[in-house]
């Protein structure tokens, strides 16, 4: 009896395997593959283990270009690779997209990439994105397969020359628990509560999403709450920190809530879901909301327009214009509960359709096989 294969999956940090790409590990782990998770120790770390899986721990500076950082992070995944020797490597994030491609390189490992967003690498230009953009298409000359979550990102890198045609395809998202974000009938609230849950930081449209607040409200008063709830920016210039969220709330109407792993509470709580986001892969948190029948409000951008379809599951506003967006969340205050209620029911059937995690888990699955027989 041969032994099992070993899938690695290097990801930025365990947080995000525990919460994005459990339905991945699981897929692998029942299909008879031993998996190795490898990402830097956080409090889900343990949690990562006690789901049967073995866990390695790595150091990574994740914000920005720094090369002594970098190479380090570029030896550690080396060593891990030269000792556990996986079949093929699973990596998701800009770094151990980057860096992981470089080490698998070495030994001949497979990899299948997924480009989960952009970022500000994209979103910016300055030496950081030129930096990047150059590592990307270096490294992304090796990789099997490489998932994009929406056509745009694709387009962008095969056009800019990252990346080959033949080797990208498209995947809807990280795919979401159809049972932990299970449908509840849509019933209209009073006071009716808008929900913008997200990091604190400016290119999620933080500051849109402020602004558009104090203008719904001056405008209807209490009969309408804004919440937000996520965690606080890493530094000032990223968005809004832990020090600076007292004077924030006191220039804003707005109720604040810590970051929670619970975000299904503070969903099912609203009446309607917005994310003013700059750009997206495909955008996390609309597709939680989808799934639980949330009418939605986001910017016609790539990664969010995937989820929100104009009339039909909530409605788009222009990126960067807080107005417009006040706009539309007075459209859907002033909808009836029927048609609040009819796009309740929509967003739960394009996620069932579209997005269930098991479709995500099957391209996984499928890619991983097609690899093996490859290389047998």
């Amino acid at each position: 009896m041969s032994a099992k294969k070993t899938i690695a999956i290097f990801v930025n940090t365990s947080w995000n395997i525990y919460n994005f790409r459990m339905n991945i590990v699981k897929a692998l782990v029942n299909e008879g593959y031993d998996v190795l998770c490898i990402a830097p120790q956080d409090g889900y770390s343990a949690k990562l283990v006690s789901d049967h899986v073995r866990y390695v721990p790595v150091q990574m500076e994740n914000r920005g270009v720094n090369p002594i950082k970098d190479f380090l992070l570029f030896l550690s995944v080396w060593k891990i690779f030269r000792h556990h020797k996986p079949d093929v490597v699973l990596q998701f994030t800009i770094k151990p997209n980057i860096y992981g491609s470089f080490a698998a390189r070495l030994f001949g490992i497979p990899v299948i990439n997924n480009v989960s967003g952009l970022g500000t690498v994209f979103l910016n230009h300055n030496l950081s994105s030129s930096i990047a953009k150059g590592l990307y298409k270096f490294a992304f000359q090796s990789p099997f397969r490489i998932f994009f979550q929406n056509s745009e990102d694709r387009d962008l890198f095969i056009e800019a020359g990252l990346v080959k045609s033949s080797k990208s395809s498209l995947i809807p998202g990280s795919g979401v628990n159809l049972q932990r974000f299970s449908f509840r009938p849509y019933q209209r609230q009073t006071p009716f509560v808008f929900l913008m849950a997200s990091r604190l930081i400016h290119d999620k449209g933080l500051y849109e999403y402020l602004e558009a607040c104090t203008l719904i409200r001056k405008k209807y008063g209490q009969v309408v709450e804004c919440w937000l709830q996520g965690a606080p920016a890493d530094s000032e210039a990223a968005g809004i920190t832990t020090s600076q969220i007292e004077t924030i709330l006191s220039r804003y109407p707005v109720r604040y809530f810590p970051f929670t792993d619970s975000i299904e509470e503070f969903v099912y709580k609203a009446d309607v879901v917005v994310l003013p986001s700059y750009r997206e892969g495909v955008s996390r948190v609309l597709l939680e909301a989808a799934s639980m029948g949330k009418p939605l409000i986001a910017t016609d951008v790539p990664g969010c327009r995937e989820i929100v379809k104009q009339n039909y599951n909530g409605l788009l506003c222009h990126v960067k214009d807080a107005k417009d967006l006040s706009r539309a969340m007075m459209e859907m205050f002033n909808k009836s509960e029927a048609e609040l209620q009819a796009f309740s029911n929509n967003s739960r059937q394009l996620v069932e359709k579209e997005f269930s995690d098991v479709v995500v888990s099957d391209a996984y699955l499928k890619a991983v096989k097609e690899v093996l027989q490859k290389n047998k």
